[in-house]
């Protein structure tokens, strides 16, 4: 008997006591391993991810939890050889395989580093700017996003045993939720090893991360408002699970991906003969084909202007027909195996009911050339292309072939195909091929609201372009209507998912303490020691210094206009300025008025403060006009230190006043600034 999976329970493997369900090899039906969820703790498991893991995860910053990320994907990488290896089993060629595991690995180091650059090395993350609910600025609002104190349950499908779970993970685990991953029975084995080699690391805070192979019944017995489920799989089982009381009535966060009749669109704007027929027909045909077609966001429907649809069937045929579909690995093969033979059974089910209303214009579903392997007891499939010249049938809008199969579709004009494509009710990708903007822009705003993503390609950006079916980390992942209406990914997007967004209401100080970040109105503290005399060890939220008057005479603006060249009429005109009811006379550079508060408050000796690396949020407020005095008050407003530098960054709040008190330009200055005496340059 093959290996029985393990489950990974309250800090140890779980081995079921009973000899668990096989599973099959996707290329000859070998059994890899056997799969048993019997005898599971799972309120056990809930309550240590609550108890154990959360608080663990609660301990450290959004930067800390970064860097273990990093670490981890770093470390995976290194032995990624033998998910390789395992992974032809579940039929994938290192083409797919790349997919997957490459591909998972990527999405914790983008995770990382966004991570890093646009959250604050703390545990709570500021929401949006302030709001002044009182007239003397003694009453403020301000949002913050917090951990929520449960646990994200993750149900995985089968097709990504390895990006999907980790595009869940790594989200969660920058919000500091602990997860609960449930993989797909099917391809299981591959998920179990990887996570194997995750708790090995010893990088990630114990309970943070929990696996539970086989069933997942019950799970959502026992969650409550502070959890989540993050689902992927069929619309069907999405709308069983979104029916669960404690969903329903209890207040778990649920997100769905699921079905999802994705689109190509050929623009009208193309030619036989263009680069971008070209990139057409090469995108439909790669994802009729990579992981055998079993991608949430393969192209099911292929829209083609009417008068092109026999130039598309030409083309198209003409690339499948080089395409060799055998066992991976084997020289030359180019499509594997689709995920087993129960899987094989239902793309032909679902081609069947395709074929009411379409014709098979490529491909043989009853025959297939397999190199390497037995056709018998593989779950191979040739690639099928059909045609659908019915534009009031609903089979192609509404039956989902999970597997190398795609429709191709004529449309009349722009308006013509956004109607056909919203018949799919929602999706989560569709793409346009076109060079015309005008095109372009009509289609993707018809398009949007029926879409999660939505990717214009032409010959500008075919190179770069990672194409119509790769999910990016960066992105918003998901769709509305039959796509699930839900969302993952999406850059620090996918974070914020699993945090609670909280209006937070109290005086300056208050707010300051709450987020870690100087408001106005809060304490201010003008010492004798210079503030970029301190290292950030030394300073403190509230250090002021306040420099100046300093007079802008006529002289000052004159050599400006003529060192800088900019000789715009405010600043060199005086009947001209004068005309302009904005100034009513020759006015300071705003570029001047920075720079002149620049020499108030720098201390220009060499110190703790290494450089300043830009400036925020600039607004010029008010006109300074010659002989007018500048005064301006610098404030340490937020401190970031960097976990992997001997120095962090220093945000300061800038405020350039004139005689008369008024603001005439404020800013943030950003600044690196050493962590302690021996860092300072």
């Amino acid at each position: 008997m093959s290996t029985l999976l393990q489950s990974y329970v309250q800090g140890r493997w779980h081995t079921a006591p009973d000899e668990g369900t096989p599973l099959l090899s996707a290329v000859d039906s070998h059994e890899v391993a056997r799969i048993s969820s019997t005898g599971v703790d799972v309120p056990g498991m809930i309550d240590y991810a609550r108890s154990v893991g959360g608080p663990a995860l609660a301990k450290l910053t959004f930067h800390e939890r970064a860097a273990a990320l990093k670490a981890l994907a770093l470390t995976l990488m290194a032995g990624k050889d033998e998910f390789y290896a395992l992974s032809a089993a579940t039929g994938a060629t290192p083409r797919d395989s790349a997919v997957d595991i490459d591909g998972g690995f990527g999405t914790l180091l983008s995770y990382a580093s966004k991570a890093r650059r646009e959250l604050p090395n703390d545990t709570v993350c500021l929401d949006g700017d302030l709001e002044q609910l009182g007239k003397k600025g003694t009453f403020l609002g301000q949002h913050i996003y917090t951990s929520r104190r449960g646990v994200a349950v993750q149900i995985n499908a089968f097709n990504f045993p390895v990006w999907g779970f980790l595009e869940k993970l790594a989200p969660a685990f920058i919000a500091g939720v602990p997860s609960i991953v449930k993989p797909a029975s099917q391809s299981a084995y591959l998920t179990e090893l990887v996570f194997r080699r995750i708790i090995e690391s010893g990088l990630l805070p114990e309970g943070s991360v929990q696996l539970l192979c086989g069933s997942a019944r019950g799970v959502l017995d026992h969650l409550g408002g502070q959890d989540s489920v993050a689902f992927t799989g069929s619309a069907e089982t999405a709308a069983t699970l979104r029916a669960h009381p404690n969903v329903v009535g209890a207040g778990v966060h649920f997100n769905a991906e699921a079905d999802s009749l994705n689109a190509s669109i050929l623009g009208t704007d193309v030619t036989p003969d263009s680069e971008e027929f070209a990139l057409f027909v090469k995108q439909l045909v790669t994802e009729m084909t990579v992981k055998a077609g079993q991608k949430c966001t393969a192209i099911r429907r292929a829209f083609v202007p009417e008068s092109l649809v026999d130039d598309v069937i030409a083309a198209a045929g003409a690339r499948l027909d080089k395409v060799v579909v055998g066992a991976p690995g084997v020289e030359g093969v180019t499509m594997g195996a689709l995920a087993g033979i129960d899987q094989r059974n239902e793309v032909l089910e679902s081609l069947r009911a395709l074929t009411k209303s379409a014709r098979i214009v490529h491909g043989d579903p009853d025959r297939v050339e397999v190199v390497g392997a037995d056709a018998s007891t593989g779950a191979f499939l040739s690639p099928i292309l059909l045609c659908c010249d019915d534009r009031d049938a609903h089979e192609p809008h509404e039956v989902e072939a999970f597997g190398p199969v795609s429709t191709i579709i004529g449309y009349r004009d722009n308006a013509d195909v956004i109607e056909l494509v919203a018949r799919g009710k929602g999706s989560l990708v569709a793409s346009l091929v076109t060079g015309d903007t005008a095109i372009a822009r009509e289609i993707v705003l018809g398009l949007a609201p029926y879409h999660g993503r939505v990717l214009v390609l032409n010959r500008d950006n075919a190179r770069e372009s990672t194409g119509h079916g790769s999910p990016l980390p960066v992105l918003v992942h998901g769709g509305p209507g039959r796509a699930g209406g839900g969302e993952e990914l999406g850059g620090i997007r996918g974070v914020l998912h699993h945090m609670q967004r909280t209006a937070v209401q109290g005086t300056p100080n208050v707010l300051t303490a709450v987020g870690q970040r100087w408001v106005p109105g809060a304490d201010r503290t003008e010492g004798v020691v210079h503030p970029f005399r301190k290292n950030l060890a030394e300073l403190t939220l509230g250090d002021t210094i306040v420099g100046g008057p300093r007079k802008v005479t006529i002289a000052d603006i004159e050599h400006f206009a003529e060192f800088t060249g900019d000789t715009f009429y405010a600043h060199t005109d005086a009947e001209a300025a004068a005309a302009n009811p904005l100034f009513g006379g020759i006015v300071a550079h705003g570029y001047l008025v920075v720079s002149l508060a620049a020499g108030l408050f720098v201390d220009p000796a060499p110190g703790p403060v290494l450089a300043n690396f830009g400036v925020d949020h600039l607004r010029f407020l008010t006109p300074v006009k010659a002989e007018d005095e500048l005064t301006v008050t610098l404030t340490a407003k937020q401190i970031t230190p960097r976990n992997s530098a001997d120095y962090g960054e220093v945000r300061w709040d800038a405020v350039v006043s004139n005689q008369n008190g008024d603001a005439v330009a404020t800013y943030d200055v950003l600044t690196l600034v050493a962590k302690s005496s021996g860092e300072q340059r």
